[in-house]
């Protein structure tokens, strides 16, 4: 990470609701604040983050509303 780039770094996976495949990131940024950066097939339900982050972190990336999303049906 380069804090004077202002550039992040990936402290978890998001994990899909098989409970094995990688859907996104979390991103821990050199400001300190954490952001998701999903895969290339956009914002799926998850079911974990792996390895797991602080409760903290959880609510400032809105995990609640990560395992609440729909998926698409457009395919």
């Amino acid at each position: 990470m380069n804090d004077d780039k202002g550039e992040g770094v990936a402290i978890a996976n998001l994990i899909g609701t098989d409970g094995c495949s990688v859907v996104g990131w979390v991103y821990r940024w050199s400001t300190g604040s954490h952001a998701v950066m999903w895969d290339v097939q956009g914002p799926q339900p998850v079911s974990e983050t792996r390895p797991d982050i602080s409760d903290e972190q959880k609510q400032e990336i809105d995990f609640d509303a990560l395992t609440r999303i729909r998926k698409s049906d457009s395919g």
